[in-house]
């Protein structure tokens, strides 16, 4: 469900996955294999991107519809 927001969420803001890859220091292939769910998503770059988009590690990760 996570996977599905991260894009979601970055779709919402105008975000090309290099924008997001730029913000947590990464590469564009990196980020794009989490987004798709290959790889993990490590917690503190999860931390960071609730912080910038605004929302709560919960909705981040589908286990609640409320920001």
């Amino acid at each position: 469900m996570y996977l599905k927001r991260l894009e979601d969420l970055r779709i919402d803001h105008d975000l090309s996955q290099q924008n997001v890859a730029d913000i947590l220091v990464c590469q564009r292939e990196v980020y794009r294999r989490y987004e798709k769910g290959v790889r993990e998503l490590p917690l503190s770059y999860a931390i960071k991107l609730a912080e910038f988009y605004g929302v709560s590690l919960d909705y981040l990760c589908g286990l609640t519809d409320e920001h």
